[in-house]
């Protein structure tokens, strides 16, 4: 499988580069050091599929450039260590409902996908900004098979404990089960604009997961044993309720930012009035910020990013658990598979550098490390006990018009847990 991705990243990253080689000149690399590039004059995937295309052809002719299109149309293409390797299609997309001076870019993304563990995915996501980013509407429809990987809650640590099946559950020595479920989800939050960048809204979440077991033979299993102390039903349950949210959002860009912040922080409430199988309250935060370090090439940036997930009140299901992984998007943990560490309380963070290796951004690099901490049922508290992790990275220009690159990533943490991580737009 290894060597498949390999001939993979070879195949992207040669074509675009003999083609680069054979037809243009990196006009930013002609030019004055100082001078800061243009969109003109960054050069991504689809100008060297363009270049080689135009070099089959012996096509000398003059042609009028096109407006390029905000949309990526492509094959939906990832390997990470919790899915396998991925194959689908996808479309994503960025485009501004307003003047870009004052109205932040709106996205959105589509996708079917098949991997290797047998999960099937279908999705529609949006984050969407109106004129003057009145108003910001953001959400989205789930509809899934999952295979997860599960290594017990906490984050692996051997406090002894005379009852066996909390042993089971904390799971001290990283064995591994897999879980089965069908998950339909659906997601929607509307946001005001207060301030300039200031949010405050509300919304909706739908979760309704079906058939979950573990696979194999097990005389007990961390989810078994879970649900039994919860009182969770194991197979299936449902997890409704409403949203308060703020929000506060001053980056450049959504897809791989220069410069900025973001910060959302989210009161999900688990209400059994909507259909909840138990009420629970969690407190969500999702802060990141960017530092850009040079105007001459602007793609060179620190960035810090915090997600964490607090226990108000009640118990979540198992398989709801906040842990690596389990952001919006799956990319919080990288070194880790996803679930790896859990608690009923969560807490991540991750500082990563980014810096470009040809001026006309085509291709850059990244090393970011990170940290997590949870707590368990055996009197491990948050911020007690912290795994790390780190690596590092390539990136190529996918599509100059939304800052949208190709990510090739590896990252390795404790326990044996190490990685590829391959797929489009930056971890955050």
């Amino acid at each position: 499988m290894r060597s498949h991705l390999i001939v993979l990243f070879f195949l992207i990253f040669s074509l675009p580069s003999a083609a680069q080689q054979i037809i243009i000149k990196d006009t930013i690399t002609n030019r004055a050091k100082d001078t800061v590039p243009t969109f003109e004059n960054l050069y991504d995937i689809s100008d060297g599929f363009k270049d080689i295309s135009r070099f089959i052809r012996r096509d000398t002719s003059k042609r009028v450039q096109k407006k390029r299109s905000g949309i990526s149309i492509l094959p939906n293409i990832n390997y990470n260590p919790s899915i396998g390797f991925q194959i689908g299609a996808k479309v994503v997309g960025g485009l501004y409902l307003g003047d870009r001076s004052h109205t932040a870019m709106s996205t959105f993304a589509t996708a079917v996908s098949y991997t290797t563990r047998g999960i099937m995915v279908g999705y529609l996501s949006h984050d969407t900004y109106t004129k003057h980013n009145k108003w910001n509407i953001k959400g989205g429809a789930v509809i899934a098979k999952m295979v997860a990987l599960d290594y017990g809650m906490g984050m692996g640590n051997t406090i002894p404990t005379d009852i066996p099946q909390e042993e089971v559950l904390n799971n001290p020595q990283r064995n591994r089960y897999v879980n089965q479920y069908t998950v339909y989800s659906l997601n929607e939050r509307l946001y005001k604009q207060l301030l300039p960048g200031m949010f405050v809204g509300a919304g909706v979440f739908i979760e309704l997961k079906r058939n979950i077991r573990t696979l194999g033979e097990h005389q007990e299993t961390p989810l078994a044993v879970y649900s039994d102390l919860t009182g969770y039903n194991p197979n299936s349950y449902n997890n409704n309720g409403l949203m308060f949210n703020w929000q506060y959002m001053t980056r450049d860009n959504p897809n791989s930012a220069y410069k900025g912040i973001y910060a959302d922080v989210v009161l999900r409430m688990s209400q059994t009035w909507m259909g909840s199988a138990q009420e629970s309250f969690q407190l969500q935060t999702d802060f990141r910020k960017y530092w850009q370090l040079s105007t001459e090439r602007p793609n060179h940036v620190l960035a810090f990013w915090h997600w964490g997930s607090y226990n108000v009140a009640g118990k979540l299901a198992y398989l709801d658990l906040p842990g690596t992984g389990r952001d919006t998007y799956s990319r919080i943990g990288r070194g880790y598979t996803a679930g790896y560490f859990k608690g009923n309380s969560f807490f991540y963070s991750e500082l990563e550098y980014r810096f470009p290796l040809l001026r006309n951004q085509f291709l850059s690099g990244v090393v970011f490390a990170n940290v997590q901490t949870a707590d368990d049922r055996l009197g491990t508290k948050l911020f007690q006990q912290w795994q790390p992790a780190a690596g590092t990275g390539l990136r190529l220009l996918f599509n100059k018009a939304t800052r949208t690159n190709l990510c090739i990533d590896y990252a390795f943490g404790r326990f044996g847990q190490r990685g590829l991580f391959l797929g489009l737009n930056e971890a955050f």
